[in-house]
């Protein structure tokens, strides 16, 4: 009866779900096996191996996260795009801490060229298109947005903030501050070199 309803969705979200208990190297066949009461091998039929698994947790992050950025931005742009388009990757990182740590993996070419991962990446360009980059400046813009926020959640997860008096809170402000400063002065035309 179990075994009739596997689905890659349900494999993959109850994966994610593992990974916020148990962290994300806790992901394994077994594992998901044993929590949908099968034997590994009736993964199979759905996921190739880990790896394929470990994939499509990503894709399910990134899905989840594509629709909480899709909503903080909605109807916003500039600053209240950057504001939002933050807290929902933090909320996702707090909220999801295993799905989350899934989007730091590397890619594969089936995960990066997904629907999922192309939402992300347009919203992404949105929020920067908001600050009137030229064209040719919005994939360096993105990543920029992207290092700064990843890196803060990356650091903070690690505890690498837990030592200092100064509120975490107010860090995150002021590096949302700086990375708005740095959009809207960022060149607006394609630099020549």
């Amino acid at each position: 009866m179990a075994r009739a309803n596997l689905t890659p969705e349900r494999l993959f979200s109850a994966a994610a779900e593992l990974a916020d208990l148990h962290g994300f190297d806790s992901v394994t066949a077994s594992a998901v096996a044993r929590h949908f009461g099968v034997q590994p091998a009736s993964l199979y039929s759905h996921v190739r191996d880990r790896e394929a698994l470990l994939d499509g947790v990503q894709r399910f992050a990134l899905g989840e996260l594509g629709e909480r950025v899709s909503h903080g931005i909605a109807g916003r742009s500039g600053s209240e795009a950057l504001h939002g388009f933050a807290s929902a990757n933090r909320e996702y990182a707090q909220e999801r801490p295993g799905a989350w740590q899934a989007l730091q993996r590397t890619a594969s070419t089936e995960t990066a060229t997904s629907p999922q991962a192309q939402r992300v990446s347009a919203l992404t360009i949105a929020l920067v298109r908001g600050y009137g980059l030229h064209e040719s400046q919005y994939v360096h813009a993105a990543r920029f947005v992207g290092a700064a926020l990843n890196g803060f959640l990356s650091q903070s997860r690690a505890g690498a903030f837990d030592h200092q008096e100064t509120e975490l809170a107010q860090s995150w402000q002021a590096m949302l501050e700086a990375l708005d400063r740095s959009l809207r002065s960022w060149p607006a035309k394609d630099a020549e070199q």
